[in-house]
C-alpha cells in the first residue's frame, strides 16, 4: 500500500473554526512540496530544521528541446507526485498521520507546474485538517541557509538561478528586502544559453563549468569581467557597473558575436578559453555587486542561494570578498523541497479550510 493511499479522506469530527493564520511552533514534522519548474521535489523537515528526507526527481526529457517545456513539465509532475511524496515519507520513516504542517511553493515559477504541487499539497493537508503554508520560491532559496548548520540573520543573500538573480537583505527569518535585481536575463539563463552556443547542450551550467576548467579565463574579454571600476563616466562597460542591479543580456550577445567572427575550427579550438572567459564575466558581475552591497549595507555576512550557487568558480570568488560566507550544500542550492519546508517553519500558515481557495502565481508578488 502506498503512503498516499486514502490521502484525500477526511477524519471524523467537524472542521475547526476558520482562523486567518497560524504560526507553526511545534517540533513536529513538515511535509514540503516544490514543483516550480521541472524538478518534482518532496521533503520532510522537522521543527528544528533537520532534514529527514529530501527527494528530487529531475525530468531529463527536456534536454532534447534545449530548455524546459512548461506543458511537458506539468504532465511529468502529475506522473511523479505520488511517487516522490511516498518516497520522501518512506525515507523519513514516517507517515502522513505524523505530519503537522504541509508546505508548498506557491510561486513564482511555471504556472502549470506550480498548480500540480499546490493541488497535491491542498489535498494532503485538507484530508487531515492540518495547516498549509504557501511559500514564495525565492524565500525558500534564502531559507536553505537556515537548515542544518543554520546561518542566522542579518546577512546579505545572493540568489542566482535560471529564472532569478537578486541581492536580498535578510533581517528576519520570514522576509527579505530586495536591494539589487536582474533587469533582463538571469545568471543561470546566461550560463545555459552560453553553453548552448558552445554546443554543450542542456542543462548547460554544469557542462560549461567543466569545459571552463580547462581554459584561460583571461583569454577573451566579455562585458561584466572586471566590472568594478568601470562605472566611471565614459568608461567602457558602464552599463554593467552602475548600482546593484544585474544585466546578462550583453555578455550573451558578446559571446554570440565573438563566435560569429570565428571560423568553426577556431571556435572548437578555443572552446575551453571561451567558456572560461564567459564564466569569468558572469562570476565577476555577481561578485562585484555582492561586494558593493555588503559595503553599502554595512554587513559582513554573505549567503548564497539558487542553482548558480553550485558553481565552483563562483564559490571560490565569493570566498575572496572577505565577508563571512555561508553556502548551502549543492543539493540545497538547486530547486528542492527542504528549503520550502525550512521557510514554512518561520511564516504563518493557513488553517483548514482557508487554503482551499489558494492559487499559484507565475511572477513574483514582491517588487523584484
Amino acid at each position: 500500500m502506498s503512503a498516499l493511499d486514502g490521502f484525500g479522506s477526511v477524519g471524523s469530527g467537524s472542521a475547526p473554526p476558520a482562523r486567518r493564520s497560524v504560526r507553526f511552533r511545534g517540533q513536529g514534522l513538515v511535509l514540503a512540496i516544490e514543483t516550480s519548474c521541472d524538478d518534482t521535489c518532496a521533503s520532510v523537515v522537522d521543527g528544528d530544521g533537520v532534514i529527514r528526507s529530501n527527494v528530487i526527481s529531475s525530468q531529463h526529457v527536456h534536454d532534447r528541446f534545449g530548455g524546459v517545456v512548461p506543458e511537458i513539465a506539468a504532465r511529468h509532475h502529475l506522473q511523479l507526485m505520488n511517487v516522490v511524496v511516498s518516497e520522501a515519507l518512506a525515507e523519513a520513516r514516517t507517515s502522513l498521520d505524523e505530519i503537522e504542517l504541509v508546505a508548498v511553493t506557491q510561486g513564482p515559477g511555471l504556472i502549470g507546474a506550480l498548480l500540480v504541487g499546490l493541488c497535491a499539497a491542498k489535498a494532503i493537508a485538507a484530508g487531515r485538517r492540518v495547516p498549509l503554508a504557501p511559500v514564495d520560491h525565492l524565500q525558500g532559496h534564502v531559507s536553505a541557509n537556515f537548515l542544518s548548520e543554520s546561518f542566522e540573520p542579518p546577512f546579505l543573500c545572493l540568489i542566482a538561478s535560471g529564472g532569478h538573480t537578486l541581492l536580498a537583505e535578510v533581517e528576519e527569518h520570514d522576509r527579505f528586502n530586495v536591494v539589487g535585481r536582474c533587469i533582463d536575463d538571469a545568471a543561470g539563463e546566461a550560463f545555459d544559453k552560453g553553453a548552448r552556443m558552445l554546443g554543450l547542450g542542456y542543462p548547460g551550467g554544469p557542462a560549461l563549468e567543466r569545459l571552463a576548467a580547462e581554459g584561460d579565463p583571461c583569454a577573451f574579454e566579455f562585458p561584466g569581467a572586471n566590472a568594478k571600476g568601470r562605472g566611471r563616466r565614459g568608461g567602457r562597460g558602464r552599463a554593467y557597473a552602475q548600482g546593484l542591479d544585474f544585466s546578462f543580456a550583453g555578455v550573451k550577445t558578446a559571446l554570440l558575436y565573438r563566435l560569429q567572427q570565428m571560423s568553426e575550427a577556431d571556435a572548437a579550438a578555443q572552446a575551453a578559453n571561451l567558456a572560461a572567459s564567459y564564466q569569468h564575466a558572469i562570476v565577476e558581475s555577481l561578485a562585484d555587486r555582492a561586494e558593493r552591497a555588503l559595503e553599502r549595507l554595512k554587513v559582513d555576512r554573505l549567503a548564497l542561494g539558487g542553482g548558480v550557487a553550485a558553481n565552483g568558480a563562483l564559490r571560490r570568488r565569493m570566498e575572496q570578498i572577505g565577508a563571512r560566507l555561508h553556502v548551502p550544500a549543492r543539493e540545497l542550492c538547486t530547486d528542492n523541497a527542504a528549503m520550502i519546508g525550512s521557510a514554512a517553519r518561520f511564516q504563518r500558515a493557513l488553517p483548514y479550510p482557508r487554503y482551499l481557495a489558494l492559487d499559484a502565481y507565475a511572477t513574483g508578488q514582491r517588487a523584484l
